[in-house]
């Protein structure tokens, strides 16, 4: 028998394999493996580690290091289950930071010590808080995977406390800052992109993919549906939206309309002198060859432009964050923004934009006092008068 399961907990299991005798002693070595879950669990993991072993593909927790565990969840979890762009990152984060200093130990020698000691010396590094964080919840991720697959026991991961991330403070435009970004964009080629931008808080990556196809002038909506990204090597991919919520359509206000159909136009006359008549397809804004833009160069534009206007600097993805904070400023409810903006709840929102609820708070005591205090005053008027 190659393998058996044995029972440990109300919803525990240990897979016992064998992996044959050992050529020094002449004893049969087994690997066991944990399994939480229902027995149909464990068994679905033993005909995994059996089909591994015929195939050569089983690591063992006692000898697989943490830098092949990591090689392999690349090409067997994130390839397949999440974009090229994150898969790309966390390879990144992966063959920078946490391979030099945790790859050569194995999956069972890594201890919260070594984790708790990683992010000391990354943060005497240099790195940020927030990076730091960013690195925990991606090894996090990749632990759990082991977990579940029955190469560790726990998560170590667990039980370390990573760094408390330090929200930086918000950069937001006014109206006038708003008024004069636009007059010095108005002649350039990525006017009516910017002006998009600040009028429906899409992301970047999000407008760089939009269709003419997206684009509801008659119904003055855009219809979010996709995003697009720059692989290393400068391949362009579009994917689908992270959450359900990301999917979405967005009403244009009316000079958000005038603006997109001159671009339309505009468009449209540019491509008959080129032989390139407009499809829905095409993408709205593009090289004059109707290729992607690149987010870089489009970043870029935005700080020329900044600096030529002579307002106060903002990123560009800072015009999304002007676009809620003034929205939620006029009192547009926050289920509202949520929905322009693609959030997945209205938490984030509200957490995101917690600096404009003390204004917000105030406008509603203050209306509440008036609704109140009249009826208030009404009852005192009406008991006056029955005093007659």
């Amino acid at each position: 028998m190659r393998g058996h399961i044995v029972k440990r907990g109300k919803a525990s299991y240990s897979i016992a394999v064998s992996l044959g005798k050992d050529p020094n002693t002449g004893k049969y070595k087994y690997q066991w493996v944990s399994v939480k879950g229902t027995k149909k669990d464990a068994e679905k993991r033993l005909a995994e580690i059996l089909h591994e072993l015929d195939t050569g593909t089983f690591l063992s927790p006692d000898k697989t290091t943490v830098r092949e565990f990591l090689d392999r969840w690349l090409v067997e979890y994130a390839r397949p289950n999440l974009s090229p762009r994150t898969s790309e990152g966390y390879e990144h984060i992966f063959r920078k930071y946490l391979i030099p200093v945790l790859g050569n130990l194995t999956l069972t020698q890594a201890k919260p010590e070594h984790l708790q000691r990683y992010y000391s010396e990354r943060l005497t590094g240099g790195l940020s808080p927030q990076t730091v964080r960013h690195h925990h919840a991606v090894l996090h991720t990749a632990l759990q995977t082991a977990v579940e697959w029955g190469l560790l026991a726990r998560n170590v991961a667990d039980a370390v406390t990573p760094p408390r991330a330090q929200r930086s403070t918000m950069q937001t435009w006014t109206e006038g800052d708003i008024a004069r970004f636009l007059e010095a964009a108005k002649n350039t080629p990525h006017y009516a992109l910017f002006y998009t931008a600040l009028f429906t808080g899409m992301r970047r990556s999000e407008l760089l993919a939009l269709r003419w196809s997206d684009v509801d002038l008659l119904l003055c909506q855009i219809s979010v549906s996709r995003s697009l990204h720059v692989l290393t090597g400068g391949k362009v991919v579009f994917r689908m939206p992270k959450s359900a919520k990301g999917k979405r359509m967005i009403a244009l206000s009316p000079s958000a309309v005038s603006v997109l159909r001159e671009h339309g136009d505009n468009q449209k006359g540019a491509g008959i002198l080129l032989g390139m008549p407009q499809g829905d397809d095409d993408l709205v804004f593009s090289t004059l060859e109707g290729k992607p833009l690149l987010p870089n160069s489009v970043t870029h534009a935005w700080i020329r432009l900044v600096r030529r206007a002579g307002v106060k600097y903002i990123r560009l993805h800072d015009a999304r964050h002007t676009h809620a904070s003034i929205m939620l400023k006029q009192g547009i409810h926050p289920k509202i923004v949520q929905e322009r903006l693609g959030h997945s709840t209205i938490a984030i929102t509200l957490d995101t934009y917690s600096h404009v609820a003390p204004g917000l708070q105030q406008a509603a005591a203050n209306r509440f006092d008036e609704v109140l205090a009249g009826t208030y005053n009404e009852r005192e008027k009406q008991v006056a008068a029955s005093d007659y």
